[in-house]
């Protein structure tokens, strides 16, 4: 089987290529599909991740304004099908553009949208001016029109697929790549976090939240490995918890870090499955988020692996927190249960499912 994949960066840090990673690479060695990888505006260099030397990469170059960026979208997507003649297309995009796909491209090929964020996804902070609500309505509207026109949607949870209320929706989660009994022991008085510094991230948030537990837990840190270190240690300086807080840039060797922390915090505003639960689960740490849409909700259950705090609940954010800080007995009861939760995402399991998925869909 022959795949072409389409994404608009594969070779950054973020969770959509490392899953991509995990997904292609093992569509290759253990299926023996032909993967191609098709991206946009891609910069020089090797991927973050790594992939297996079969897989064949592919990019085009969009630019200008909205009507020759798209006019030129259109004709390099279809001239690259054309081109590779794949039996599926999978468009792991979450742009706008994304969902215009099934409108400009000519093929009678299947066309899965593999849907990675929450439909209310947003880079900055909106408006609230009518103007601005209108504006967002009608977005939102276009993505539920044009996500019923592909094929098939594969949503990340059935949580997410709700959001979308398409006819055309299965879901199959992110598998977690993780593969080690080693568990944190959760004697370290760190708490780790991993993010992008953008909007939907919130590190932000997770800053303010720190400057309240620095002040309570002295003794503890937060590590934060992120993309843009300089404006995120320019943020720590500027709410003074310097000493509180320590900033990496991102790390191939992740594994080795959860194990050397004892619990997870995300306060992302917006996720789709975020694969830094996952992965901090298959290392026995419990796990702390903001119950945003819509991803957090799908992997932790409340008081059983980790805590769900009421979206941009601050105050109760720092007290679970605190809670978890403070009773080394919660932290080894919720992380031999996010421990076991994480295999039920074992990449055998997934993959498996992603296998009977496609090769139906090519049957039909």
């Amino acid at each position: 089987m022959r795949l072409l994949y389409v994404v608009p960066k594969i070779k950054s840090a973020g969770g959509v290529a490392r899953v991509l990673a995990i997904k292609a690479n093992y569509f290759v060695e253990h299926f023996g599909y032909e993967v191609h990888i098709l991206s946009q505006n891609e910069e020089e260099g090797e991927p973050f991740y790594n992939f297996n030397s079969k897989i064949i990469f592919h990019k085009m170059t969009l630019n200008g304004n909205v009507f020759s960026f798209f006019t030129s979208f259109q004709k390099q997507i279809n001239q690259k099908i054309t081109q590779i003649n794949p039996d599926v297309v999978l468009v792991a995009d979450n742009g706008l553009k994304a969902f215009a796909f099934p409108f400009i491209v000519k093929t009678k090929t299947p066309i899965v949208f593999e849907c990675h964020g929450s439909k209310f996804i947003e880079e900055k902070e909106q408006k609230n001016d009518l103007l601005s609500k209108f504006v967002q309505k009608l977005k939102y509207q276009f993505k539920d029109f044009g996500a019923q026109k592909f094929t098939k949607i594969v949503a990340l949870s059935s949580e997410s697929l709700k959001e979308w209320n398409a006819k055309n929706g299965v879901v199959i989660p992110n598998p977690v790549w993780i593969k080690t009994e080693a568990t944190s022991n959760l004697q370290h008085e760190k708490v780790i976090t991993i993010a992008r510094n953008s909007y939907e991230k919130g590190l932000d948030r997770l800053l303010l939240i720190w400057k309240e537990i620095a002040n309570k837990h002295q003794d503890w840190l937060l590590d934060i490995y992120a993309d843009d270190v300089d404006f995120v240690e320019k943020a720590v300086t500027d709410l003074d918890i310097n000493l509180k807080v320590n900033v990496f840039r991102f790390v191939k060797n992740i594994e080795e870090k959860y194990l050397e922390n004892s619990i997870y915090a995300m306060t992302s505003r917006s996720e789709g499955f975020p694969m830094v639960l996952l992965e901090a689960m298959a290392s026995g740490l419990p796990c702390i988020a903001y119950d945003c849409p819509i991803g957090p909700r799908a992997i932790i259950t409340n008081a059983e692996n980790g805590f769900l705090i009421p979206d941009g609940n601050l105050e109760m954010y720092v007290d679970k927190l605190s809670f978890l800080i403070e009773n080394e007995e919660v932290r080894l009861k919720f992380g031999a249960d996010a421990k076991e939760t994480s295999k039920d995402y074992a990449v055998e399991k997934i993959m498996g499912q992603w296998r009977q998925f496609l090769e139906n869909l090519v049957e039909v």
